[in-house]
C-alpha cells in the first residue's frame, strides 16, 4: 500500500479486518506521544464537531483506556479496551470495544515506523471476531471519523 500526507487509506480484503495506513510529516517520537498522552488524544481523535468528554489511556500493559464522545446532537458514543504488553512505536497491542455494540471486541495492532527525514508512517490493524462486527462499526461512521481525527492529529502535531 502506498499512502500520501493526507490520505488514509482503510485496506478492507474480505476477512474479519481493517488495516489503516497514515503518513505524517513528524517524527516517530511526536506521533507516538500524541496517540498515547491523554490530553493530546484529547485534542484529536474522532470526528470534527465531537466533543472529547472523557479520555483516559494507561499505555502501559494491562492498562486500561476510555473514550466518550459528544456529537453535536448531544448523544454519546463510549469506547473502552485493555492493552496488552507495554506500548511502543514498533507494536502496541489492545483491545478495541465501542459500547453501542457490547462484547464485540476487536483486537488492534498500531505500528509507528520511522521514514527518514521527520517522517513516519502509522499502521493500526484492527481484527474483528467477525465481518458483521467489522461492518458494523464502518456503517457507524468509523472510516470519516479516522480522517477527520487524523486530520486534526495534524493539528496537534504542528502545535507541538
Amino acid at each position: 500500500m502506498s499512502t500520501t500526507k493526507n490520505t488514509v487509506e482503510i485496506d478492507d480484503d474480505g476477512t474479519h479486518g481493517i488495516t489503516i495506513v497514515r503518513e505524517f510529516d513528524h517524527p516517530v517520537e511526536r506521533v507516538f506521544r500524541a496517540m498515547t498522552e491523554p490530553e493530546l488524544l484529547a485534542r484529536w481523535i474522532g470526528p470534527r464537531g465531537y466533543d472529547n468528554v472523557e479520555v483516559s489511556n494507561e499505555a502501559r500493559h494491562g492498562g486500561t483506556w476510555t473514550l466518550v464522545q459528544r456529537n453535536p446532537e448531544g448523544q454519546e458514543f463510549a469506547f473502552r479496551g485493555v492493552f496488552h504488553g507495554d506500548p511502543t512505536p514498533e507494536l502496541t497491542l489492545r483491545t478495541f470495544e465501542w459500547l453501542g455494540m457490547p462484547g464485540h471486541v476487536s483486537f488492534e495492532s498500531l505500528r509507528v515506523e520511522d521514514l527518514g527525514g521527520g517522517r513516519c508512517r502509522v499502521r493500526t490493524t484492527s481484527v474483528f471476531l467477525a465481518t458483521a462486527d467489522r461492518d458494523g462499526i464502518r456503517e457507524m461512521g468509523m472510516d470519516g471519523g479516522v480522517i477527520e481525527g487524523y486530520e486534526r492529529l495534524d493539528e496537534v502535531l504542528e502545535s507541538m
